[in-house]
C-alpha cells in the first residue's frame, strides 16, 4: 500500500526515537536509585504489601509474580541499559521484527514498575511514557518508512494532552478564565526551578498574556495537528516554544520534554532528502500496525468521551496497560504555599529550647537562602509528594509515619533521597517533629537585604513531637 508509509517523516521519526530513548533511560534510572525507601521491603510503600492485596488483572506486574529489592534492582537497571541501547540507535541495526521486539522491552520493564509505583507514580507523565512507548513499538526503524497510522497515533496523543490540559483548566479555577492564575502559580508550583522567582516578578499584564497564550496553544493549536502540511508544523512548533518555556519555569519530571518529543515527531523534515532505497513496509507489518489503530481507536472511545464530558477527569488510565488515557494538569491554582518542615533533636525530653534541626530536601524548598535548582527530567518522588502533604495532611497518609519512622532510624536509603540529614549515621534523633509554614518568594528589595528567596511564616504543627515507638505503634 503506497499510502502506508510517509518517508518525508524519517527525520522526525529518528529524533522522536533518540529523544523516547533518553527519556525511557530518566525513567529507570530513576527508579532504580529510588525504589528502595519508597517501595522496597522495607519501603514506605513495599510492594509486597500491595500486591498481597491488588489481584494481577487490577495492576499486571512481573512484582505479582516475585519480588524481592535485588530483583527490583536488576529490573530497573536492564531497562536501563536497554534504553541507552537504543539510544545509541542498535534498533536501527536489526532487522524489523527485531527492532520492534527491542522497542517493546522498555514498555513491558516499566509497565511492571508502574503498576506497583502506587503513590509514587500516580502522575499523569508515567502513563504518557507508556501510551507513547507502546506506539513506538510499531513506528518501524531503517528498514521501513514511517507509518502514516502511527504517525497520525502520536497527533492524537499530543491532542489529548494539550486539549485535556485546556480543558480542565476552562472547567476548573476561575483564575484561568480571568487570566490570573500566572499571579500565584510561578510561586505555588510543586516544584519551583531556578528561574522560577524571576517568573513570578515578571509585570502581571505579561502574566496575562501567558494565560492567554496558553489557551491558545491548549485550545486552539491542537485541531491544526490534523491540518495540511506545513500548518500541522507550525502547530507541533508552537507547542515545542510553550514547553520549553514551561521547562524554564519550573520542574516538571519529563512531563514537558515527551510533550516535545511527541511534538517533533509531527515536523515535516522533508527539505532534509530521506536515505536512498528505504524499502516497502511488509504485509506482515502493515497487518500488525493495521490491528493496533483499531485497538488503539476502540480504547479511545472513553477518553475522548472524557474530553468532552462536564465532570473532565485528568490523568486517568482506562485500563491496566496504560494504552490509551486521559490527561491535564493545574485545574486549581493554590494561592497560597505551605511547605512541611521536617526537624530532629537528640534531647531525651524535647522542649521548646530544644536544639531543634532541620532536614533538608533536594528540591522542595526549605532553608529560605537555598535557591530552587533544576532536576527535571530527572523525577524527584518525595520531595513531590511533600508538596501535597503541605496542601493537605490527606494526602500524605500512608506514607509521612513510615517516613518519620525511617528518619528515627537514620535509614540509609530514606536519607539519600534528601540533601542533607543533620544527624551523623551513628546518632539518630530521639524525636522527629513536623511544622506547617507559609512560604512566598520575596521581593527585589528583600532579595538584595536578606539574600534569601524565600520568607516563610509559621502556621502550624503538623507532626508533634514523636518517638520511634510511638511512630511504630500507630502503624
Amino acid at each position: 500500500m503506497e499510502w502506508f508509509t510517509a518517508p518525508e517523516y524519517w527525520l522526525g521519526r529518528l529524533i522522536f526515537q533518540r529523544g523516547l530513548a533518553a527519556l525511557y533511560l530518566v525513567a529507570f534510572l530513576t527508579a532504580a536509585l529510588q525504589f528502595r525507601p519508597l517501595l522496597g521491603e522495607r519501603g514506605m510503600l513495599p510492594v509486597p504489601q500491595y500486591v498481597a492485596r491488588v489481584p494481577f488483572g487490577h495492576a499486571p506486574s512481573v512484582f505479582q509474580l516475585h519480588y524481592s529489592d535485588r530483583f527490583f534492582a536488576l529490573w530497573a537497571w536492564a531497562g536501563f541499559l536497554v534504553s541507552a541501547a537504543l539510544l545509541a540507535g542498535v534498533d536501527g541495526l536489526l532487522p524489523l521484527w527485531a527492532a520492534m521486539l527491542l522497542w517493546l522491552v522498555p514498555w513491558l520493564l516499566y509497565l511492571s514498575i508502574v503498576n506497583v509505583g502506587q503513590t509514587w507514580y500516580s502522575f499523569g507523565w508515567e502513563s504518557l511514557l507508556l501510551e507513547v512507548g507502546f506506539l513506538a513499538v510499531f513506528l518501524g526503524n531503517d528498514r521501513t518508512a514511517p507509518p502514516v497510522l502511527v504517525l497520525f497515533l502520536l497527533r492524537w496523543v499530543l491532542f489529548r494532552v494539550e486539549f485535556g490540559a485546556g480543558l480542565i483548566k476552562l472547567r476548573g479555577d476561575p483564575c484561568w478564565r480571568k487570566l490570573t492564575c500566572l499571579d500565584y502559580h510561578h510561586e505555588t508550583q510543586p516544584m519551583p526551578g531556578p528561574l522560577s522567582w524571576f517568573f513570578h516578578h515578571l509585570p502581571k499584564p505579561l502574566h496575562r498574556v501567558e494565560v492567554a497564550a496558553n489557551h491558545f496553544t491548549q485550545l486552539v493549536v491542537p485541531v491544526l495537528l490534523f491540518t495540511p502540511q506545513p500548518v500541522a508544523s507550525a502547530a507541533a512548533c508552537l507547542m515545542i516554544l510553550t514547553q520549553l518555556w514551561l521547562v524554564l519555569s519550573g520542574n516538571f519530571s519529563w512531563l514537558n520534554w515527551i510533550t516535545i518529543v511527541v511534538a517533533l515527531s509531527a515536523v515535516d523534515f522533508s527539505p532534509v532528502a530521506p536515505p536512498p532505497g528505504l524499502p516497502p513496509a511488509p504485509l506482515w507489518y502493515e497487518i500488525v500496525v493495521l490491528a493496533v489503530t483499531a485497538l488503539v481507536l476502540v480504547l479511545s472511545y472513553r477518553p475522548a468521551r472524557n474530553l468532552v464530558s462536564r465532570r473532565q477527569i485528568m490523568n486517568y488510565s482506562f485500563d491496566p496497560f496504560h494504552l490509551v488515557n486521559t490527561y491535564g494538569a493545574f485545574g486549581s491554582i493554590n494561592r497560597i504555599r505551605q511547605e512541611v518542615v521536617i526537624e530532629g533533636t537528640a534531647d531525651a525530653v524535647p522542649h521548646p529550647d530544644s536544639d531543634w534541626r532541620e532536614y533538608e530536601f533536594k528540591g522542595k524548598p526549605g532553608d529560605p537562602r537555598r535557591w530552587p535548582r533544576q532536576y527535571a527530567p530527572y523525577h524527584l518522588r518525595l520531595d513531590w509528594m511533600m508538596w501535597f502533604a503541605g496542601i493537605s495532611p490527606a494526602y500524605a497518609g500512608s506514607w509521612f509515619g513510615p517516613l518519620v519512622e525511617r528518619l528515627l532510624e537514620n535509614d540509609r536509603d530514606t536519607l539519600r533521597l534528601l540533601r542533607r540529614s543533620p544527624f551523623p549515621p551513628d546518632s539518630p534523633p530521639r524525636y522527629i517533629r513536623a511544622r506547617l509554614y507559609q512560604y512566598r518568594f520575596t521581593t527585589w528589595h528583600e532579595l538584595r537585604e536578606t539574600g534569601a528567596c524565600w520568607h516563610r511564616t509559621y502556621i502550624r504543627e503538623f507532626l508533634p513531637p514523636t518517638r520511634l515507638d510511638v511512630v511504630a505503634e500507630r502503624r
